[in-house]
C-alpha cells in the first residue's frame, strides 16, 4: 500500500476542516459529518468483513449522529452525546451479528473491526466541539495551528525512512509548524501551539506505524477509510487539548 494514497485524502480532509472553520461552525459540522459518514461507509472494505453495506450504514449514522450531537449539545458539555452514539453503534453491531445467524464466517473479526470503526467515526465530533470552544468562537486559531501540525506530520510520513527516524522528525516538524502558525494567527500562544502540535503529530506518526505494519492490500474504499481515520480521531484530541490549554 502506497503511503501517498492515504496521505492525499488525509491532507484534503485537514484542509477542508481548517478552511471550514474560517466560515462558520455549521460548515465545520457539515464537513465533519460527511467525512465521518464516508469513513463509516468505507470502513467495512478496509477490514474485509461481510455485510458491508449494512455495517457501513451503521457506522455512517453513528459518525453523523455524533457530529450532530456535538453541534447541538450545550456549550458546557459539547461531547455529552459521544458515549451515547458509541453505545448505540456497538449495540447495532451486536444486533447485526445476531441477525446473521449462527455459523457465519468472520464473526469475531466483524465485531472487533466494526467496533473500532464506531469509535473512529464518532471521534470526528471533536472537531465541531473544538470549533465551538468559548476561547475559539469566531477565531479559528486552534484548528489552524493543530491542522498545520497535522499537515506537517502527514508530509513527513511520506519520507521513505524507518520509523525510528520518521517518528521523531514528524513530531518535531509538527511542533515547529504549529508554533510558527501561532505567530501568524492570534488566539493561541506559541508554547501552547507547539505542545498541541507535538501531540497531534505524534498521533499522525502512530497511524503511519500502524499502516506500515499492516499486512495485505485493500481496495480504494478501504484506503480512503484508512486515510481519513487519523483525521477523525484527531478531532477529539484537538478538543481536549483546547479544553485543557485554552480554558
Amino acid at each position: 500500500m502506497k503511503l501517498w494514497s492515504l496521505a492525499v485524502p488525509a491532507a484534503l480532509a485537514i484542509i477542508g476542516i481548517v478552511g471550514a472553520s474560517y466560515l462558520s461552525v455549521p460548515v465545520v459540522a457539515v464537513f465533519c459529518g460527511l467525512a465521518a459518514a464516508l469513513t463509516g461507509i468505507c470502513w467495512p472494505h478496509l477490514i474485509g468483513v461481510p455485510a458491508r453495506k449494512t455495517q457501513g450504514a451503521v457506522l455512517a449514522l453513528v459518525g453523523a449522529g455524533a457530529v450532530a450531537g456535538a453541534y447541538f449539545a450545550p456549550a458546557a458539555a459539547m461531547l455529552t452525546w459521544l458515549p451515547a452514539a458509541v453505545a448505540v453503534g456497538v449495540g447495532a453491531v451486536f444486533l447485526i451479528q445476531l441477525l446473521r445467524g449462527t455459523g457465519q464466517a468472520h464473526r469475531l473479526e466483524s465485531i472487533v473491526g466494526i467496533m473500532s470503526g464506531v469509535l473512529v467515526t464518532a471521534l470526528a465530533s471533536g472537531w465541531v466541539a473544538a470549533d465551538r470552544l468559548a476561547g475559539t468562537a469566531g477565531n479559528p486559531a486552534l484548528l489552524t495551528v493543530t491542522g498545520s501540525a497535522a499537515l506537517a506530520a502527514v508530509a513527513v510520513s511520506l519520507i521513505p525512512v524507518p520509523d525510528r527516524m520518521a517518528a521523531p522528525l514528524g513530531v518535531v516538524a509538527g511542533a515547529l509548524t504549529a508554533a510558527l502558525a501561532a505567530l501568524v494567527v492570534s488566539g493561541v500562544a506559541w508554547p501552547v501551539a507547539a505542545f498541541s502540535g507535538l501531540v497531534v503529530a505524534a498521533v499522525v506518526m502512530a497511524f503511519r506505524r500502524l499502516v506500515l505494519s499492516r499486512d495485505g492490500q485493500t481496495n480504494a474504499a478501504g484506503q480512503l477509510a484508512l486515510g481519513l481515520a487519523p483525521v477523525l480521531v484527531l478531532g477529539s484530541v484537538v478538543y481536549f487539548l483546547g479544553s485543557l490549554l485554552l480554558s
